[in-house]
Formats: C-alpha cells, structure tokens, sequence
C-alpha cells in the first residue's frame, strides 16, 4: 500500500532542485527560486489526473477535510453525516470546527450506507461525509442522489483511496469537494500532506483562503500586504513535499496501483478455493486499487479461528472489530468524551451540558459487518511475502476444515 516503497531517484530529483533554489516556502521569494514552484506544479498535476478543475494542496488528510468544511461554512450548531467504520480524523475534523459527528452504518462495501442517510438526517444537518475505505469505493453515485435529493453536500474522503474510480470517474470528483491524504503509509506519500479538490472556483478559493490565515493572494502585491476577507488558519504544504508528491504522482497508475492490483489477485485466487469466505462488495472492481483485500467469515468465531492461524503462520490479518483505529466502538476518547481542555469542550458546552452523545451498540450493522471481516493489507513489493501468505492461507484453511 504505501508509496514510501517506491521512493528512488526520481523524489530525490524533484527535491534537489528544490534545495537548490534554497526555497522551502510554497509562496513569494520569486527571484530566489529560479521557477521552481513544486506545490503549485503539483496541483496542477493532481487536478489534472483527477479530472477536477482546482486543487489545493495541504498539510494532511486531516486539515484536507478541515479546510473543506470550513469552506462549505460548516460550524457550530451545524450536524455532519459520516460513518462509523473511519479513520479518527474524519469525526475529529468535524468536531474541530465545532459541528458534530453523526455516525451512519457502513454496508457490504464497508463504506457509508446510501439507505441510512435518512435515518441520521436533522434540521441541523450541513453536509455528509462518505469515506472510500481501503483502496474501494462507496456505492458514491447512490449517495450523490441522496445528497442531491437534500440538497445536502457532499465531501468525498478519499484518503485511503487516491488513485480510485467508479465508472471511470476519479474518486473525490463525486461531491463538492474531495480530500485526499500522502501521510507516510498512503497510497502515494509526501510524509504528511494532503490535498482537496473541487470543481467550483469559488470553494477553492474560500479553501485557499483559510489555509493560509486568510490571505487572498493577491499576486500584485506582496505578501502581507494582501487583504483579509476572512480569518483563517496554517494548513500549508511546503515545497519539498510538492516535490516529493510530483514523483510519487507518475508512479501511481503505472507502478503502484498496477503492482497492488496483481498482488491482491495472487491472494484472491487463493482465498476464493475456501468454501465459505465471501468477499466485500466493490460495486465497481476496475476502480479497485487494490490496497487492502477484505473477505468475511460467516462468523465473528471462525473470523478470529482464522485471524489465530494466520498470525501464528506468521502472516497476520488485521481483524477490525478490535481496532482502536477505526471503529466507532473502540474509540474510547470518542465514547467517554475525552478532551485536553477542562471545559470538556468539544464534547460539553460551557456550561457543562453534553453537546455530542455517543454509545456502543448504535450502529449494530456496522458491527455485525466488521466482526466477521479480516483484512490483509496490499503492498507493492510482496515477492517475499506473498509465497509466504499463500502458504498460510493454505494452512488456515486446513486446520479449519469446512468453513
């Protein structure tokens, strides 16, 4: 899965020339730089491979999606759809600007049910945010009716699933905005950094904006001298991570997705001999990337029989029932309202009222989903590990006899 993998000569070229020019500030210093510009270059490069009008790069997945609620005016007061099978940041970036989290189920593709929108919906609902879990896609164009039918927007969290598509459409180009994530395990990597894309000029701009305390930009002035049509905050990429993101860029279809692709299907073929094991719905497998392959068990007992051989044949399996990650019931800081300020804030109000009321067991779906699901993650260079896995799927399913 991730693009640290692939790291070689063609990063190390791109963030030469950026040390050349002496220049790390993705803004100004124009005389110095000699027209190296790597963030801007990067944008571009990634608007135009997603298909989207404007991109905007940032500092992670998560500010990705900080910057895309503020932009869509997403605050206080306000109610934010998103699902309970996620990565923290997601529910996280919700509560920073002050709205709250309301957890939908997940379905067979392990992504936001399109038939439970309706059922979180309220008066105070701003937006729904869908995540593209594990290299797959959500059933996207369902939700984008739905989204439609409301008039509720969209904001696509395509951070595990950059590079992914449903009938030829790229991923994070369904919704109003899409947020993408390049930390250090993601499909193509800067170390940390993100982007968010949209095909509305005025989002982007309102996006950009706020990444960068507010500046307009204005080009014929210098920085600083810009106005201020609003405050905003530091979500700025820098120029070596856009350098880094250029590389990494024009090896993801050729190199990484294609390599993934083949060694999901390796493990497929052999997975699919168990009788059984069913595997996660993709409505759409060619725009699979192929990062994570997710079968199911018919029950949570034989799931963790499986998950116990695995482990001890020495390929484990991520079991993500159990894992404090990204699961709406292990989130415990989530659950018990954990918060560094003695307010209790974001999760009281001043005056020592709840204002977000979380509980296990609310999602009973997502639950009964995941607790039959194993997981083994996709990496680009298996050729040592994959002869390895085979062997211990082999064994699993020996000791198992007739699953």
């Amino acid at each position: 899965m991730p693009g640290f993998e692939v790291l070689g000569e063609e990063e190390k070229k791109e963030i030469m020339e950026v040390l050349s020019s002496k220049v790390l500030f993705r803004y100004e210093f124009h005389a110095q730089r000699n027209g190296v510009y790597k963030v801007a270059e990067f944008e571009k490069a990634f608007a135009s491979y997603c298909g989207a009008g404007h991109a905007l790069a940032v500092s992670s997945g998560t500010a990705a999606l900080r910057v895309a609620l503020a932009a869509l005016g997403v605050g206080p007061g306000d109610e934010v759809i998103t699902q309970g099978f996620t990565f923290v940041a997601t529910w996280e970036a919700i509560l920073e600007t002050g709205a709250v989290p309301v957890f939908a189920e997940v379905d067979e593709t392990l992504c936001m049910d399109p038939g439970d929108i309706r059922k979180r919906l309220s008066a105070r609902t701003k937006a729904i945010v869908p995540v593209h879990m594990c290299g797959a896609h959500a059933k996207i164009s369902d939700i984008i009716t739905v989204s439609s039918e409301l008039g509720i927007p969209v904001i696509e969290d395509t951070a595990q699933s950059c590079g992914g598509s449903y009938r030829d459409k790229k991923l994070g180009t369904f919704g109003k905005m899409g947020c993408f994530s390049f930390d250090s395990v993601k499909t193509i990597t800067t170390g940390e950094g993100g982007m968010v894309i949209t095909d509305d000029k005025e989002l982007h701009t309102r996006a950009s904006e706020y990444h960068d305390h507010g500046h307009d930009h204005d080009v014929r002035v210098g920085r600083g001298l810009e106005k201020r049509n609003f405050m905003g905050f530091n979500y700025r990429m820098m120029e070596l991570q856009g350098a880094l993101g250029l590389a990494q860029l024009k090896k993801l279809d050729p190199v990484i997705i294609k390599r993934q692709r083949e060694n999901k299907k390796a493990l497929k073929d052999a997975l699919e001999t168990i009788k059984g094991i069913s595997f996660r719905s993709i409505p759409d497998p060619s725009g699979d990337i192929a990062s994570f392959l997710i079968f199911f068990l018919p029950t949570p007992e034989k799931a963790l029989a499986f998950s116990k051989v695995m482990a001890r044949e020495g390929s484990p399996v991520v079991y993500w029932h159990d894992n404090t990650w990204h699961y709406y019931e292990r989130w415990e800081h989530l659950l018990e309202g954990k918060s560094v300020l003695p307010s209790g804030y974001p999760f009281k109000n001043p005056d020592g009222k709840a204002r977000v009321s979380c509980s296990p067991g609310s999602l009973p779906a997502t639950s009964e989903l995941l607790s039959r699901a194993l997981t083994i993650p996709i990496n680009i260079d298996m050729e040592k590990d994959l002869p390895v896995k085979l062997k211990a799927i082999e064994n699993a399913a020996k000791s198992l006899g007739d699953i």
